[in-house]
């Protein structure tokens, strides 16, 4: 039985964007696991890439909920057909979503498609500051609805209840598996899981403080065929793995060497990567792809490139649409309801041609601007490395241009992030 579950993927995972697949993949490469992102839905029959954990990035975070259920269920059917033994669904630690989803439908979705009855949701990642205390997500000392997130362009988060999140979005109730049990010890969660699920509840948000809490969790989770939650709640999931004999211990973080240039593209328009586009202008040279100025895409596309592409040869170059909420609102003004998908084109456009001139290692912000980038460039799977900062690793290409990319979630590493990523990719 060891051998025939070691041919085959254990773990089975759908992320609603394509920063928070790599977020995932690199918490579970940190645990021992060989990780691979697909980006997009995987075509039926393509072929399973040899990895203890797949994760398949998809689009789906400010979809119809509808879309991000069809897209999420196609998305199982693959992992299925793959064998993977359990399955996680992956959304942003700061629970992005609207009051019509998508993180419930989603949920109760893979439930009623797995057949199963009860799951967990917890967002927490405490490394990045985001913890949750009787229901309510914290960032950092702030209730999630005193954080930045209150002025996200598309899912401005203002209640920090996750419970009364959650209830507005699925069907029955919402439940709640508080601190005290989650710091007894997994018994004590599962006896929690039970009774709320005697009770007819079918996803419950659990408190999670710390890494310690966050383990608890994965392990009261062993016998679930769905667990749900930001990447630190998957933490603990590849102990219980490990603890059956089905995981090996290779050298889950290396990653083939690539000689190029060095370039870093923002599109997220977060508080985090406003701060980390202001330091990476004062030491690299930078290039703003102005949202209200895009009326000609290729235009705009071509003098960017032609500023560049001279550049590259004496160092990195930052490439952003990254502004203030204001000059957000009036983009979108003037573009309309295109707006945000109109500019993750150009900047994609862009990363296209820096990768065509020669740049190996390329950094992306934002996790709408990440997806576009790598379905320009066409890749299909990428293989999980090194860690740069909480969530966000070193990933490469495969393919028949190998290259390295970081696809940072907006609000993920501190100010000196870009200098970091860089620097580390050699």
């Amino acid at each position: 039985m060891t051998a025939q579950r070691l041919a085959r993927p254990l773990l089975g995972c759908i992320a609603d964007d394509f920063t928070g697949a790599t977020d995932l993949a690199s918490t579970l490469v940190a645990q021992g696991m060989r990780t691979v992102v697909l980006p997009g839905e995987p075509r039926p029959g393509q072929s399973v890439p040899v990895a203890d954990a797949l994760v398949v990035a998809l689009k789906s975070r400010s979809v119809p909920a509808g879309e991000a259920v069809a897209a999420s269920l196609a998305a199982l059917r693959w992992l299925q057909a793959a064998g993977c033994a359990q399955y996680f669904f992956k959304y942003c630690s700061t629970f992005d979503s609207t009051d019509q989803g998508n993180i419930g439908p989603v949920a109760e979705a893979l439930l009623d498609a797995l057949g199963a009855t009860f799951t967990l949701a917890c967002p927490a990642f405490p490394a990045n500051g985001r913890s949750v205390y009787r229901g309510y997500l914290f960032v950092g000392d702030q209730l999630l609805s005193e954080s930045g997130m209150r002025d996200h362009p598309l899912t401005p988060m203002t209640d920090p209840s996750l419970v009364r999140v959650l209830s507005r979005q699925i069907r029955g109730d919402a439940g709640l598996i508080g601190y005290e049990a989650v710091d007894r010890g997994a018994a004590a969660v599962c006896t929690e899981m039970q009774a709320l699920q005697a009770r007819g509840v079918r996803i419950a948000i659990a408190d999670a403080l710390d890494e310690r809490h966050l383990r608890v969790l994965g392990e009261a989770c062993a016998d679930l065929a769905l667990v749900t939650g930001g990447s630190g709640m998957a933490m603990g999931l590849p102990a219980n793995f490990r603890a059956r004999g089905w995981m090996p211990s290779p050298d889950s973080a290396r990653l083939p060497p690539v000689e190029g240039f060095r370039a870093v593209v923002a599109g997220s328009c977060s508080v985090m990567t406003r701060t980390q586009v202001a330091a990476m202008s004062r030491w690299a040279p930078s290039w703003f792809v102005d949202p209200a100025s895009l009326d000609d895409p290729d235009d705009a596309v071509a003098r960017a490139l032609a500023w560049a592409l001279p550049k590259l040869s004496a160092g990195p170059v930052l490439l952003h649409s990254t502004a203030e909420p204001e000059r957000v609102l009036e983009a979108q003004r003037l573009l309309g309801v295109d707006a945000g998908a109109r500019i993750e084109r150009v900047l994609a456009a862009i990363a296209c041609g820096l990768v065509e001139a020669g740049v190996r290692r390329l950094v992306v912000a934002g996790g709408e601007t990440s997806g576009a980038v790598v379905g320009a460039l066409g890749i299909a799977a990428l293989r999980i490395g090194p860690v740069i900062a909480p969530g966000v690793p070193w990933t490469a290409g495969e393919g028949d241009r190998p290259m390295w990319l970081a696809l940072k979630s907006g609000n993920f590493g501190d100010a000196d992030f870009f200098r970091t990523a860089l620097e580390a990719a050699g």
